[in-house]
């Protein structure tokens, strides 16, 4: 398996982490600014991740 294939599938499963880390809020508080701040650098690595696979496989 090509290396530009693993670095998709462990951004995928970054980007699936920043969702569900996202999606969990408590019914009353809401979201923490911890819980967001986590999910953006969640989500942003695993764009990263994604870009730097999909340019590793052109």
């Amino acid at each position: 398996m090509p290396f530009g294939s693993l670095l998709i599938a462990f951004g995928l499963f970054l980007l699936g982490g920043s969702y569900s880390i996202f999606r969990a809020d408590h019914e009353q508080k809401g979201r923490t600014g911890a819980q967001v701040g986590v999910a953006v650098v969640l989500l942003l690595a695993g764009l990263l991740a994604v870009a730097g696979g999909v340019l590793r496989l052109v």
